[in-house]
């Protein structure tokens, strides 16, 4: 296919042609269904097969801000596209008295439409239905069922159900898909939204009544990041280069540090935010994610499982955090701000006025194997920061035997997940001129200069079409879920059990000098003289 997602449809007409595959001339369009195939095929090989042509993707939650921003946008692109197959449907679930012009109305400004896609605009939402009804009664769900069968493909059809919920009508919301919603002969598969759960207990009970309902295979625990285009890219990058593979180890890698900073507060949604805090937010799903791809080691193959059982062995390898390597903060607002932007967490009228929930954590965690031992990957995120920037930095070792008289600094290599995707290396190279000194500067890989024309999919662009197609690589497992909880509920448990006081940060800050303090103490060098900038504006 074309690097450009947008253009794989066309890519794989090509392809079809050149290969001779599809019976037909490269003049003449392939029907969606011929393009998803091709694609499923391309992307995940012949693991996959549908029992029905027919496809319903059933939104419950319809009504919600996750639908609105993202799922129908999203659903709208792919079917836009042609990534879809031919008889794809969907059906809109929630408890609003709503139409199908209703949900029209209220998602087009995230659609992104174009003059010229009016028609298939059209094309798009005479495949939408909407049903309104209560997530507690069988009843409504026999009603969803009813309608699911009057559409094409009737009670054979193949069934995708999102919950675009709260955690707390999961339960009633899964037992009645299984109990009144369930295709009779095609597949089913359900995408549960992060949180899943509030710590290990929680997340266990979930997980339980999930698989008490389903299978693991029909369960897609969703994580947004994990189809973010960089995040993908450090299988590539680590497996694919020979050149990272001798170096990708403790006696080379001094620390690594794995950023994920936002410049904006809760901004309103404070009461919301409150009852999770930064590290449920964050630390617990991206960024223990990210870490996983960084540290495994290289899966048997690139299917699902092969890459899951490798993360899971990372995971299995950490101990729970100490209070001791972690440093929580709470933004408080900055008198030279201007606007309630630059109001302070507390003073965010949805939250407590006595709140201890960390709006910023840095924790340092130690991955206790032969490859990675001694080595502290450093967790940091937080909102109210002074950019917005999520990222993966590797620090290598000093130069043994520095002929350079301390001159030279660390090799860094960089993975920038957002914004302005780029993997870059910082290096030394010698000061242009009659001058024989080092200086720093870096190798750079800046996708929107290297790739001009391409427009990287969203993320949940890729997810959602991996749903489609029955990958669940880039989705959580239940055993990777479990570890990754045991890491962290023993330190939220003491934080909450205990109050603990968050450090305060100014708004727009780089976060408590604290943390600065506690990576460098781990082994992590700043100095603070070079910093990467974005090439080509």
């Amino acid at each position: 296919p074309s690097h450009d997602f947008r253009l794989i449809s066309k890519g794989l007409r090509n392809m079809s042609s050149n290969e001779g595959t599809a019976q037909k001339m490269s003049t003449e369009p392939l029907t969606r269904s011929e393009v998803f195939g091709q694609l499923r095929r391309e992307l995940y090989g012949d693991q996959t097969s549908s029992h029905s042509d027919t496809h319903v993707f059933i939104i419950l939650g319809a009504s919600g801000d996750l639908a609105k921003k993202k799922i129908y946008p999203t659903l709208w692109w792919l079917f836009r596209d042609g990534l879809l197959p031919e008889e794809t449907y969907f059906v809109g679930f929630a408890r609003s008295k709503l139409t199908v012009e209703d949900i029209k109305t209220a998602c087009l400004p995230h659609m992104k439409v174009t003059d010229q896609e009016g028609e298939c605009l059209s094309a798009f939402f005479s495949r939408n239905s909407y049903l309104s009804g209560r997530y507690d009664e069988g009843s409504s769900f026999a009603q969803l069922n009813a309608h699911l069968a009057s559409l094409p493909g009737g009670a054979d059809a193949n069934r995708l159900f999102y919950l675009a919920l709260p955690p707390s009508v999961y339960h009633h919301v899964s037992s009645n898909i299984r109990a009144h919603c369930m295709s009779c002969r095609g597949w089913n598969r359900v995408i549960v939204e992060k949180p899943f759960g509030r710590d290990l207990e929680s997340s266990q009970e979930l997980s339980a009544h999930l698989s008490s309902l389903f299978t693991e295979d029909q369960i897609y625990r969703i994580d947004h990041y994990l189809g973010k285009e960089m995040v993908q890219n450090l299988m590539v990058l680590r497996f694919g280069n020979r050149i990272f593979g001798p170096i990708w180890n403790r006696n080379s890698v001094a620390c690594v540090v794995l950023t994920f900073k936002e410049p904006f507060g809760t901004q309103g949604r404070g009461g919301y935010f409150d009852d999770f805090g930064i590290i449920r937010d964050v630390m617990q799903n991206h960024l223990l994610q990210m870490l996983c791809l960084v540290a495994m080691e290289k899966p048997a193959s690139t299917s699902s499982d092969d890459v899951r059982d490798e993360k899971v062995k990372v995971l299995k390898c950490i101990a729970p955090v100490a209070m001791s390597d972690v440093v929580l903060g709470q933004y408080v607002g900055n008198p030279d701000g201007e606007g309630a932007s630059k109001l302070g967490y507390l003073d965010d009228p949805t939250v407590p006025k006595d709140s201890c929930t960390p709006t910023f954590a840095t924790a340092v965690l130690y991955v206790q194997n032969e490859r990675w031992d001694g080595v502290p990957f450093i967790l940091r995120c937080g909102k109210a920061l002074n950019e917005r920037k999520a990222e993966v930095r590797l620090q290598f070792t000093d130069v043994p035997g520095d002929i350079f008289g301390e001159r030279c600094q660390r090799n860094e290599l960089v993975v920038r997940v957002q914004p302005d995707e780029a993997i870059y290396l910082k290096m030394m190279t010698k000061r242009p001129g009659v001058y024989f000194s080092p200086e720093e500067t870096e190798l750079d890989l800046t996708y929107k200069s290297r790739y001009k024309d391409v427009k990287l999919p969203d993320a949940y662009e890729r997810l959602i079409l991996d749903v489609f197609c029955g990958s669940q690589m880039h989705f959580v497992r239940s055993d990777e879920l479990r570890e990754a909880w045991r890491i962290l509920t023993p330190l939220l448990h003491r934080i909450e059990e205990e109050k603990t006081r968050p450090i305060p940060y100014t708004y727009g800050s780089r976060g408590p000098s604290e943390a600065d303090e506690l990576v460098k103490r781990v082994g992590f060098r700043y100095e603070g003289t070079y910093k990467w900038v974005t090439p080509h504006p």
